[in-house]
């Protein structure tokens, strides 16, 4: 079971029937079916995303280390703080949205890993660098775009002024671009490389044990995935059950239950 938590690398060999009732991973009769969706068309879309995101921020990088300035520092770290914070909220929002509401059937590609992970956690294990951040790129071409394009036009001067604003979104772009690397290795209990443990350690990346309480049914918590320095503050103040509770009297919607018809789904 190289990498995986527990799980899905221990069911092995089993018979169709025995399958079908498995109450989760690999076997489960909804994981299966949702590992099928993954399309020649998304991963295509996911490799224009990659390779376009990271040409953007070596791009991106080369510039702003070309305008730093020393006189910047107290600036600069106050934005990489900042950035990560936000991106951790980012992160949650957009992890509760796609754990709570919508379904599969919507023409929203990205609620599908989703559902996935809840009855196969450890399928974020099996996928490679480009499964794993395709859609995470994709998001983040815009303000890369932006960006770029400010380096390409704006004056010297009017970069010196906006150096230390651009390191922030440089920052929260960078949180933003690994989030689902850096919830893929919260799930990695083997074969880490020592950096990243050390991150994880030291929770400037989000730990694996603190990922361990979302992941216990209903799924209703802890949903911030990428340093998860939010996670308690917001549980504390019971932010998304607020959240819910107000959607739900709005529209009627009732959370996770389209996330809950897959994990009872069993042929």
């Amino acid at each position: 079971m190289a990498g995986a938590e527990d799980g899905p690398g221990q069911q092995l060999e089993l018979d169709e029937d025995e399958a079908s009732c498995c109450r989760w991973g690999a076997q489960h009769a909804g994981a299966r079916e949702l590992a099928a969706l993954y399309s020649p068309g998304k991963r295509l879309q996911e490799w224009c995303s990659v390779i376009l995101c990271f040409s953007l921020i070596a791009h991106n990088l080369v510039h702003l280390l070309l305008l730093a300035r020393w006189e910047d520092t107290p600036l600069v770290i106050l934005g990489v703080v900042a950035g990560a914070l936000i991106a951790d909220f980012l992160s949650g929002l957009v992890h509760w949205g796609a754990d709570t509401w919508g379904s599969v059937e919507l023409p929203i590609a990205f609620i599908r890993p989703f559902r996935e992970h809840h009855i196969d956690p450890t399928a974020i294990t099996r996928h490679d660098f480009i499964e794993t951040n395709g859609d995470n790129c994709l998001v983040t071409l815009l303000p890369l775009l932006n960006m770029a394009y400010k380096f390409r036009t704006h004056s010297p001067e009017a970069l010196e002024q906006l150096y230390p604003w651009e390191c922030f979104v440089f920052c929260l772009i960078i949180f933003g671009t690994f989030t689902n690397q850096i919830h893929k290795w919260s799930h990695t209990y083997f074969g880490l490389p020592r950096w990243v443990t050390l991150l994880q350690d030291w929770h400037v990346i989000l730990p694996r044990k603190h990922h361990r309480i979302h992941h216990v049914s209903p799924h209703e918590t802890y949903f911030c995935i990428t340093t998860g320095w939010l996670n308690y503050p917001l549980e504390k103040i019971g932010f998304w059950r607020r959240l819910e509770d107000l959607i739900q009297g709005l529209t009627g919607e009732k959370p996770r239950a389209d996330d809950m018809k897959w994990a009872q789904k069993i042929k």
